[in-house]
């Protein structure tokens, strides 16, 4: 790797001084990269498939691309370096991002007043991050190498729903909770008349914070077209607010402040309706991808306590969803 990295930075005299596991990341596998270049100390990380993914993660390339793409457009993320696809030089294809400074842990930003600075500015700025992301990209003139993405779909909330039937299939599972509210969000779809570039897993957790405000929004593997109300109510979803139920907007500021920061930066009003919709299809969602989590473990590729746990939220999750789709919910 030290060849690679020497040739692709154009610094031959590059060292590297110390790689190692970063906490975080539970789909993907990143690493603490420190190079010496002379006198100077850089610092990456390095991102690639972990030993078992979930099939609606994007490739590492993919991601990468999906990256230098939102960087160019100024929303704030670790800075795309590199991205080598010889798996030949540590054994899989991975990414080169800037080492950005901060905490990402989720139930640490939610629960630690240090962080982040003002938390109603904070909710604000993620408002306006979340809205930069939306605008970041134009379906209609796509760089050459974003053509991965296809062309938006015409019915976003039915297609995810049919990405969702699809990984349950994949991992052969018969959940009831789960099929009603698939069943649920296909009465209930809203039309989009507008898809964006949405993240698809825009929450706390999935970005950083130091002692003053926001410094990255990371973990892209799920971006694509879509409703941008879906990112909106994936981030104000209740189980992502981490032991903090008050604070609507990701468990770090009122739901008003980062509809305000939306609103400010996008020039669109928030329909709380629309949002209401894609919270309760954060809850099915996620059900699914920790259902998938839990099959990595079990499949005997990645042992996991963590993975494990994570197919254990399964029931809490499905709770949450029959609660909010009591038969009153369908009309």
């Amino acid at each position: 790797m030290r060849i690679w990295l020497a040739e692709t930075l154009g610094c031959p005299d590059l060292a590297i001084a110390d790689t190692r596991p970063l906490g975080g990341g539970s789909i993907q596998e990143n690493r603490l990269v420190s190079c010496r270049v002379g006198d100077d100390v850089r610092a990456f990380v390095l991102r690639m498939d972990a030993a078992a993914t979930i099939a609606s993660s994007r490739t590492r390339a993919e991601e990468f691309r999906i990256l230098e793409a939102v960087w160019n457009a100024g929303v704030r993320v670790p800075e795309p370096v590199a991205f080598c696809e010889d798996p030949e030089v540590i054994g899989a294809p991975f990414a080169v991002m800037g080492l950005v400074e901060g905490v990402g842990l989720g139930p640490r930003i939610a629960k630690d007043p240090s962080l982040g600075g003002d938390r109603e500015q904070l909710a604000e700025t993620l408002g306006r991050e979340l809205a930069k992301i939306h605008a970041a990209l134009d379906p209609r003139a796509l760089p050459a190498g974003l053509a991965f993405l296809g062309a938006p779909e015409p019915d976003p909330a039915r297609a995810e729903i049919a990405r969702l039937r699809a990984s349950l299939d994949g991992i052969g599972v018969r959940r009831p909770a789960i099929e009603w509210g698939l069943r649920w969000g296909e009465v209930r779809a809203p039309a989009c008349p507008a898809p964006t570039l949405v993240h698809r897993d825009f929450r706390t957790g999935n970005y950083m914070v130091d002692g003053s405000g926001l410094t990255a929004v990371l973990d892209w593997e799920f971006a694509g077209w879509g409703d941008p109300d879906q990112d909106l109510g994936w981030f104000c979803a209740a189980c992502w607010r981490f032991g903090r139920p008050e604070r609507e907007a990701g468990g770090v500021g009122s739901r008003a402040a980062f509809y305000r920061g939306y609103t400010s930066e996008s020039g669109r009003t928030v329909d709380p309706a629309r949002v209401a919709y894609w919270e309760v299809m954060a809850h099915v969602r996620w059900a699914v991808i920790a259902l998938e989590q839990g099959a990595r473990h079990v499949s005997g590729r990645e042992f996991s306590l963590e993975l494990a746990l994570t197919g254990r939220m399964v029931p809490d999750l499905e709770r949450a969803i029959l609660r909010a789709t009591a038969p009153a919910a369908w009309s």
